[in-house]
């Protein structure tokens, strides 16, 4: 009987800048060493992964061309399901019963965390095969670590409603969950509607609620600030303010 390939779940970087500068900073060489014995891939885009395995090429070489490796998208159930994609997690992990290793890739971070993967992880698990996570940036952790806030009771959110009413009315209520529980509250938003997220918050958040803003986390641009609501007012009196934060990765945590 042919042994089951192992499953690894490899860390992309946090930005697409100078990814060969990064990659020793945020990602351990046996990390990256593992990544270039992998032949078999699944991405959440394959743009994205190529330009990563290009990078780690100049540091620990690939065992193969790009252009030889079999490379497969997946963006999770829900985005299947909406294109009309029949391929299910089980095909995908077909290289594994022949007893080859495959790698699983998000488009940032690490895999099956706010990003796709978790059902090809479960169903990896059900084939029986290892499932081996590689070291590498959350953003989510990153921010808590650096927040200051509550890292011993902690909640991640995801993304919040987009409509101003609902968004509102789940901010009032995490902010008396993180009360009651002493709870750090974490979400992400789309980069282009952070300065909406934060004059949301503002607005709907008691003046002594702690918020930090963990903004392109481990690149040369990270800027990382927590300061009480009343103190954000202050230095963001209305949106238009805000434009320096658009359109850079943000991890918004709360802690009442």
């Amino acid at each position: 009987m042919t042994k089951l390939g192992t499953l690894y779940l490899v860390p992309n970087t946090l930005g697409d800048h100078d990814r060969v500068e990064q990659l020793p900073w945020v990602m351990p060489n046996e990390t990256i060493k593992q990544s270039a014995k992998l032949k078999h891939w699944i991405v959440e885009d394959a743009k994205t992964a190529r330009a990563l395995l290009k990078s780690i090429d100049g540091i620990a070489p690939l065992t193969c061309t790009i252009q030889e490796m079999q490379m497969s998208e997946w963006r999770g159930a829900a985005h299947n399901t909406k294109y009309g994609d029949s391929v299910k997690p089980a095909d995908l992990l077909k290289p594994l019963l022949a007893g080859n290793d495959v790698g699983l890739m998000s488009e940032a971070g690490i895999p099956g965390v706010a990003d796709p993967g978790a059902e090809l992880v479960l169903a990896a698990h059900k084939l029986g095969a290892q499932v081996k996570p590689l070291v590498g940036p959350s953003s989510i952790l990153l921010g808590l670590m650096a927040s200051g806030l509550n890292g011993q009771r902690f909640a991640f959110q995801g993304y919040l409603p987009h409509d101003t009413h609902e968004r509102t009315a789940k901010l009032k209520q995490l902010e008396i969950e993180s009360r009651k529980l002493q709870q750090t509250q974490i979400w992400i938003e789309t980069p282009y509607r952070n300065a909406a997220m934060l004059m949301a918050c503002l607005s709907a958040l008691a003046p002594q609620t702690l918020l930090c803003l963990g903004v392109d986390l481990s690149l040369k641009s990270e800027m990382i600030t927590t300061l009480s609501i009343a103190e954000w007012r202050k230095r963001y009196p209305n949106e238009t303010a805000c434009a320096p934060l658009q359109n850079r990765p943000t991890v918004f945590l709360l802690l009442a």
